[in-house]
């Protein structure tokens, strides 16, 4: 009887060990996921475009397709390299990061870009010629999982910087509740956008009341509203979180100039207000003057990117639309 007491002693024991532990994976992901938040809505706000010009039947077993391939990119693909990189090449991570911030930097100011100088696209046009569904579907799934491998890269890479773990097995898993939560939060956001219009149209036509109607009509509406303030949402967090990227790994190889000038101004705007608005003016000013840059950053890489990179991978793969 003692042994068994001692033994039920020492389960109990780890027990609250393992409770310890989870709590601190638990907490430890809130604030490494915390860090990504801009490329997380951007990846909400990229997606639903994946899903337009589809049947409705067919926008939910698109969106679960395309999350599939998230987990997969994520806990498959990108863990065990994250995991590799931050115990036996750490000083790369920065480089990493920048680059993938480069990227950011660039898709946002594309954007902006087309926007500002509106111009046509072969590409485009090629994409908008009449295809068989099922084959478009396959083309759309494809072209969504290889954007996601991009941002869950960027994802998985900030959430490692920016965790803090006694060892390889918390640091693995706190990044595998990130990869997870992240993956179920976009895709569960995405899923609603996209069929909140569904909804509205159900509550238009057969609501019971002219309260409930009127709502249906509303939500048709404003989806198209909601889906444009998303993409302006998107490309201003690509910016934001690129820029900052940049900067801060600027600082950490060595050249701390500009990040330092961006902290100081950001100081002295918040210095300008009442105290209980000092750290919401500075993140502001923090937030745009990072994102002014990454637009500056991504107009440079523009022609870079499209004169220098795409070609050059489209002659190694073979693929001329790789440009």
């Amino acid at each position: 009887m003692s042994g068994l007491l001692a033994l039920l002693d020492d389960v109990a024991a780890i027990a609250k060990v393992a409770a310890a532990s989870v709590d601190d994976v638990v907490a430890a992901a809130g604030k490494a996921g915390a860090k990504t938040a801009g490329v997380i809505i951007d990846d909400a706000a990229v997606t639903p475009k994946y899903v337009q010009g589809f049947a409705p039947a067919r926008e939910l077993p698109i969106i679960w397709r395309i999350a599939r391939g998230s987990f997969f990119n994520k806990l498959v693909l990108l863990l065990p390299v994250a995991m590799l990189l931050a115990n036996f090449a750490p000083w790369l991570i920065t480089p990493l990061l920048m680059i993938g911030g480069s990227y950011l930097c660039f898709e946002g100011a594309e954007k902006v870009f087309h926007v500002l100088f509106p111009h046509g696209d072969e590409h485009v046009a090629a994409d908008m010629t009449v295809k068989d569904p099922g084959h478009l579907e396959e083309e759309k799934v494809k072209g969504a999982i290889k954007t996601d491998f991009i941002l869950s890269a960027e994802i998985m890479t900030i959430a490692l910087a920016a965790i803090e773990a006694p060892n390889v097995w918390m640091q693995a898993a706190t990044l595998a509740v990130v990869g997870a939560g992240v993956t179920i939060a976009v895709y569960g956001a995405v899923a609603v956008i996209v069929k909140m219009d569904d909804v509205g149209l159900y509550l238009a036509k057969n609501g019971k009341t002219g309260l409930g109607q009127s709502l249906g009509r509303w939500l048709v509406k404003a989806m198209p509203i909601l889906m444009k303030i998303l993409s302006i949402v998107g490309t201003a967090a690509m910016l934001w979180v690129g820029g900052s990227i940049i900067l801060h790994g600027l600082e950490v190889l060595g050249f701390p100039w500009l990040y330092h000038q961006i902290s100081e101004l950001a100081s002295a705007a918040g210095s300008m207000v009442p105290e209980n608005w000092t750290a919401t003016v500075k993140w502001i000013a923090t937030a745009t003057m990072d994102g002014i840059f990454g637009l500056l950053w991504g107009i440079v890489l523009i022609p870079v990117a499209t004169r220098v990179v795409g070609p050059l991978i489209a002659m190694v793969s073979g693929k001329n639309d790789a440009a």
